[in-house]
Formats: C-alpha cells, sequence, structure tokens
C-alpha cells in the first residue's frame, strides 16, 4: 500500500530531480508542485483580496531582481494602507509594500523548484527506508507469489494444450507416448504435428541410433525428447498422451554448426570441444542429445569419430549414458547387433519419382539413403546441379564403404575383443575416377631443393604441373 500511495506508476531515472512521488501523498510536496505551475494565479488572488479589503482600487503586486514581490501603493491611496503593511520602499509617485502573506508565498514561488526536488528525495529515502525495515517479508511473500504464477503458468498451457501428468521413476527408463515438441506444435497448423514414441532404458535400450534425411524432423523429435524429460522434472505435465521418465542428473547437447573465428576456432573444433565436454562430464544418469557428430571433416575421420563416440556412449563401464545420436553416416546402424545397447531408428520417408514427402514418422530400422538431393531439389538448387549430382552419386555408389563398414569389429572394452582399424583403406574418397601419380611422388621426392637456383625450381615446378594437367 505504502508503495502504491506513494510512487507513481513511471518514475523518472534520476531520483534527485523531483517527478517521484504521487500527488495526495504528502502535502507539503502537493503545494510546491502547484508553487511551480499556479504561483501566478495565487498572486492574482491576492492581489484581489487586498483590493477589496483595504480599497486601494489600483494596489498591483509586482517583481524586480532587488525587491523582489511587493504591494505598489500611489501616493493618492497612502492613507488607505493597512498598519500591518511593511514600507520596503518609497519612490516620488507610490510606495511600496510587503506583508507576512506575500513574503510567505514569495518565498514558496522563487523556492519551490529546490525544495521540491529536496523534499521529493528526503520523502523517497523515508520510503525506501521503510521498505527496507519489511525486506525479508517481503521477499518471503515475492517467492510465494512468483512460485503460484509460474505453477498457474505451467497451468494454463497443460490445460490449453492438452499436456498429461507424467508418471517419475528412478529405475532411468524413459518412456514417452505420443510426445509432442511443446513449441514446434503450437507454430503448426491444423493439429498436423506428427507425435512420436521413445523408449530409452539402462540396457538394451541406452542409445538410439536415428538415421533419415534432413528437415525430415531428427533435431525436432529429439529435442522435445529433451524437453519432455526436462518438464517433467520441474514439476509440468509434458506433452504427451502419456510419459514415465527416469530422473536424469543432466541433459547434455551437442545441436547445430556454430564457429568462434575470432579466438581461432573454427567449427569443427567448436564441435569437438562440446563432443569433449559432454564425454568429459556426462555420467550414466543423464541424457545425451547429439546431433551430427563428425559432420565438419573428411568423411572417414568423421565416421570414425561419430563410430568411437557411440562405442563410449553405449559402454557401462566408460560412460553408459542414454542417448538420442542423429547422423548421417548410415554405415553406424552397423552398431545395431554388434553393441548390446545401440538400436536402430529413422524418419519415415515416402518417395514419389524424383520427390519425397517426410512423414515425420519415427520408425524401427536404419535409412540406407540420406535423400540430399531430393532435399537441395526442394531447396531450389538449379536443375543443372541437381542433375550433375545425381550423375557423381552414381559414380560414388561404386566407391561405397558400407561394405568396408561391416567388417569393423567393435570396441567392447575388453582388451581380447578389441580389433583395431589398421587393415581399412580410410582413404578419403574422391568425387572423381583418380589415377595414381606415385611416379609424380617419387620425382618429388628426390628432388635436392637444398642445391637447386629459384629458376631450377621454378622450371621443375613448371614441369610436374603439366604432367598432372596432361593426367587430367
Amino acid at each position: 500500500n505504502l508503495l502504491e500511495d506513494s510512487i507513481i506508476e513511471e518514475p523518472p531515472l534520476a531520483i534527485k530531480e523531483g517527478g517521484i512521488i504521487k500527488e495526495g501523498f504528502k502535502e507539503d510536496i502537493d503545494k510546491l508542485k502547484r508553487a511551480k505551475t499556479e504561483g501566478k494565479q495565487w498572486l492574482m488572488e491576492l492581489e484581489e483580496r487586498e483590493r477589496e479589503k483595504t480599497g486601494i482600487k489600483n494596489l498591483k503586486i509586482k517583481f524586480n531582481k532587488v525587491f523582489g514581490y511587493y504591494l505598489d501603493v500611489t501616493n493618492s491611496y497612502k492613507d488607505l494602507v493597512p498598519d500591518h503593511y511593511i514600507r520596503k520602499q518609497t519612490l516620488a509617485n507610490s510606495e511600496r509594500y510587503t506583508t507576512e502573506e506575500l513574503n510567505q508565498l514569495a518565498d514558496t514561488i522563487l523556492g519551490s523548484e529546490d525544495r521540491l526536488y529536496a523534499l521529493e528525495y528526503e520523502t523517497y529515502v523515508m520510503i525506501r527506508e521503510t521498505l527496507a525495515g519489511e525486506m525479508e517479508r517481503i521477499s518471503r511473500t515475492a517467492n510465494v507469489i512468483a512460485q503460484i504464477d509460474a505453477l498457474a503458468s505451467l497451468a494454463y498451457v497443460a490445460e490449453r494444450n492438452h499436456f498429461v501428468r507424467p508418471k517419475l521413476n528412478v529405475r532411468g527408463t524413459i518412456d514417452i507416448k505420443d510426445g509432442r515438441h511443446p513449441v514446434v506444435e503450437q507454430v503448426i497448423p491444423n493439429d498436423m504435428f506428427i507425435s512420436n514414441d521413445t523408449y530409452l532404458d539402462n540396457k538394451k535400450n541406452r542409445v538410439a541410433i536415428i538415421t533419415g534425411p534432413n528437415m525430415a524432423g531428427k533435431s525436432t523429435y529429439m529435442r522435445q525428447v529433451a524437453l519432455i524429460v526436462l518438464m517433467a522434472q520441474i514439476g509440468s505435465f509434458v506433452p504427451a498422451a502419456k510419459a514415465n521418465i527416469g530422473i536424469v542428473d543432466r541433459i547434455f547437447t551437442r545441436v547445430g554448426a556454430s564457429d568462434d573465428l575470432a579466438s581461432g576456432q573454427s567449427t569443427f573444433m567448436v564441435e569437438m570441444n562440446e563432443v569433449a565436454n559432454i564425454l568429459r562430464n556426462a555420467t550414466a544418469k543423464s541424457l545425451l542429445i547429439l546431433d551430427e557428430i563428425g559432420r565438419g571433416t573428411s568423411t572417414f575421420d568423421g565416421l570414425s569419430i561419430a563410430w568411437a563416440v557411440v562405442e563410449h556412449i553405449s559402454n557401462p563401464k566408460l560412460l553408459g549414458a542414454k542417448t538420442l545420436f542423429a547422423t548421417h553416416y548410415h554405415e553406424l546402424t552397423e552398431l545395431e547387433g554388434k553393441l548390446d545397447s545401440v538400436n536402430n531408428y529413422c524418419i519415415a520417408v515416402k518417395e514419389k519419382g524424383d520427390d519425397i514427402v517426410f512423414l515425420r514418422k519415427i520408425v524401427k530400422g536404419g535409412a540406407d539413403r540420406s535423400y540430399g538431393i531430393q532435399v537441395a531439389k526442394l531447396a531450389g538448387l538449379p536443375d543443372s546441379v541437381i542433375e550433375r549430382a545425381k550423375e557423381i552419386a552414381e559414380q560414388l555408389l561404386a566407391n561405397d564403404i558400407t561394405d568396408t563398414v561391416k567388417s569393423i569389429s567393435v570396441d567392447t572394452g575388453h582388451k581380447h575383443k578389441k580389433e583395431h582399424l589398421d587393415e581399412v583403406d580410410m582413404t578419403q574418397i574422391s568425387l572423381f575416377d583418380t589415377v595414381k601419380d606415385d611416379d609424380i611422388i617419387d620425382e618429388l621426392r628426390s628432388i635436392d631443393i637444398g642445391n637447386m637456383t629459384p629458376l631450377d625450381a621454378l622450371n621443375k615446378l613448371y614441369q610436374l604441373q603439366n604432367k598432372v594437367k596432361n593426367r587430367w
């Protein structure tokens, strides 16, 4: 009530320049405010009253910088001047007087602004000190109001958007039926959002490898799982038909591309830093959301990193965290069956000739292609680029690395079962048919650069360059 009665709704930033206290809170402040705006009216009213009381028809209140405000009476009315008038100055044709009331009014008008600012600040300090004395009670009340506000907001959203009350468990099982993304579903018209199930536990369903094309909904699906788990743990109802949520200690995410070029961090380096942080700090009770690990480097390097990360996460002796792992490396689907806790899921897609329709549904099994060219077509790439991409893709099929990946053994954590990739040819796939350039490499190795003149070196470089050009 004190705040409501005393402080205006939008006070100025400067607290020592007035304009803070509401009208009606303090009479002295109201009077000073009126003095700033109504001073001339007060003087006119006083002048009129004095004329009526004294009968001096031409009495006037005037002002100068030396004497301030004064009553001016001509000599012809000098005999009518009351005894309580105080003479200030005698002139040839008139006398100048003042009164107690005029002195008070002058002081009010002339010093009103400075006194107003000082009095407002003094009143503000008094209000502040009064509030400080009640701070514990105010904080306690504010905390209760904040909790009520948060719970009421969650209840309103749950009722409006058909959320359900989840069950909680300490077994580590995350079982979601018809889960939805609480934000994305609001921007998709006509209730067209496709719901999906999720089942993760600490045993056979610890890691889900999710494959499928871009734009199909992998990231949305993984984020909705993380949000549902988080919402359940803060006491909210969740966007699902039914949910039984295991408590997690942290939710780690590695989603999207970003860089920090100012400090020399490339997109891939930022990604690896984030993955390193996750692998070092996650526990078996954590939930991991990993999207496209290893995409920022060469095909074999990226696949190798992604493969090793999945092995590390799925191994309960090393980490054993529940994980949703989205990837375009379809070769990772080979891990199902090799690692007991890894299972394959993909986004269902319907093909119509060269076009595709995203069904947004998560189903068991792995995708065998990314439909990247079809997505590029949807994005509007020129037809000539799309057609050329198809030609190159057909050529690359001859260099398919899936058969190579199938032969890779997994690291199960046991020395007698662990095999290395020493025998796997990890050469980066080229987009074109390549020709061995062993003779050029041998020639480069045999050159004694230390004993060559700059001109000889330039000539040799020219010869080698021509050899390369002729072969291509």
